[in-house]
């Protein structure tokens, strides 16, 4: 059982690893499912990977939805140890877990018909991985789709890649054991980036000397230069490494800076500012705080030449201006004084709306609530005083922001107030933690709990705003 009110560092996205092995099968297995709750399905567009393909978080496909009347559950899909949801395309869903919640198990990509959740094919693999702090050991990640291909990256540090018609593995790389990475506190917990022909992802590993230092003491150990490691989409083949760093929870994402495309990595102690063409560390802006057992979780936010970076445990937010060059402080809250400090983001990525930030500040409960920030200034201009963590997305003009116990609220984005519009708990049919995002794709919506997915089906409403 998910033990997810132990007293330290609570995570819904986790990094590193321990010993595995590959076994796949591609035997469908079926999968309980229900008829769609409504006449209207929409599907089209593309989620591919974790928070969308802009990284964002904002549902695809134009739909104008009509949230005044409780979604309905179009079909559920059991799932077993892991936080992450999956990635969605052309009418396919993606979920990437685990069947085993204890030291050895089966890690299993599925995918499931989006319409009706029936099951078209099922990949496996056996792994071993135990956490270090109780949390359950599946994956935490999010299976990212690019072409033919699928890529994930296990709670162990396997890597795999895999046909996207049926799951039949390509390659897989075990980057603990190519890179001698001493196991951090969860496991892996990003998800891949691929770009153009290549497969990036957080790695974080050691010397040979730094193996016999025990799991999680990451004061202890040295780097060696794999904090980001590129592999080529086709073969598994390392392209480049960089980074003298350790893995974080946070995935890499790319931006474009002064017109080029670069690679953003908020890694253990930094943000890092890498060429993808060759895998050269451009710069890199110190955000970490002092304590061992602290984080980088949540993913940088972009706005043109703008970076804002986050973290709940000491130092907060930063707002960067970007060029190829260097950063420049716009904005960076104070360290060690977090009743002043903007937005403390713990493993939720905060949205943009025009000049505001909406999303969780805090690292536990009742440490915890739901902020609007001001982009351009970090001027806090509401927090509503939840006391519970929080994941949001955006749709059809709205926020949509699911609590850990499963309570979902649709805001009107509003820098004055927190404008609650409607209020919807699947708390009893979700088990807690809900950890991930929410998923819009058309009008059906994905949210997780412990032990299942809901596709939720929401009513369609009129193109007039």
């Amino acid at each position: 059982m998910c033990q997810w009110r132990t007293p330290l560092i609570c995570l819904s996205l986790v990094c590193l690893a321990l010993h595995s092995g590959c076994a796949d099968s591609d035997e469908p297995q079926p999968v309980a499912a229900t008829e769609p709750a409504t006449e209207t399905v929409s599907i089209d567009g593309s989620f591919p990977r974790l928070l969308g393909d802009h990284f964002d978080g904002r549902a695809v496909g134009q739909v104008a939805l009509d949230w005044s009347s409780k979604p309905q559950v179009a079909w559920t899909l059991p799932v077993g140890a892991g936080y992450g949801l999956g990635s969605a395309v052309n009418g396919v869903y993606y979920q990437l877990d685990a069947e085993a919640r204890f030291q050895g198990g089966v890690e299993q990509l599925r995918a499931l018909d989006f319409q009706s959740g029936k099951e078209l094919w099922k990949a496996e693999r056996k792994f071993s991985y135990q956490d270090l702090y109780g949390y359950d050991n599946g994956p935490r990640g999010t299976p990212t789709v690019a072409g033919d291909r699928i890529v994930t990256f296990g709670v162990d540090g396997m890597l795999c890649c895999r046909q996207l018609t049926n799951g039949d593995l390509i390659w897989k790389v075990n980057t603990k054991s190519k890179y001698g990475v001493v196991q951090n506190f969860f496991g892996v917990g990003a998800s891949p980036l691929i770009h153009d022909s290549l497969v990036i992802v957080p790695v974080g590993g050691s010397p040979e000397e730094s193996q016999q230092v025990a799991p999680g003491r990451l004061d202890r150990i040295r780097s060696n230069d794999s904090a980001v490691v590129a592999f080529d989409l086709q073969t598994g083949e390392e392209r480049w490494h960089c980074g003298e760093d350790f893995a974080s929870y946070s995935s890499p994402r790319t931006a474009t800076i002064d017109g080029k495309t670069v690679v953003l990595q908020l890694a253990r102690n930094q943000l890092l500012v890498i060429d993808p063409d060759d895998g050269k560390v451009l710069w890199q802006y110190p955000h970490r705080a002092s304590i061992l057992e602290s984080v980088n979780a949540s993913m940088p936010v972009v706005k043109q030449d703008e970076v804002f970076i986050s973290e709940c445990y000491q130092v907060g937010s930063a707002l960067l201006q970007v060029r190829l060059d260097g950063p420049t402080p716009v904005w960076v809250d104070p360290p060690s004084r977090r009743r002043e400090q903007a937005m403390r983001c713990h493993w939720s990525t905060p949205v943009l709306v025009g000049d505001y930030l909406y999303g969780c500040s805090g690292r536990n409960n009742p440490d915890s609530e739901f902020r609007c920030v001001q982009w351009s200034t970090g001027k806090v201009m509401w927090g509503d005083a939840s006391q519970i963590r929080t994941s949001v997305a955006t749709a059809d003009g709205k926020l949509v922001v699911l609590s850990e116990d499963g309570v979902i609220e649709i805001l009107q984005p509003n820098p004055e107030r927190k404008q609650v519009l409607h209020r919807y708990d699947f708390g009893d049919q979700l088990k807690a933690p809900c950890w991930s995002a929410p998923i819009i794709v058309g009008n059906r919506m994905l949210i997780r709990g412990d032990e299942k997915v809901l596709c939720l089906s929401v009513a369609a409403g009129s193109d007039t705003k």
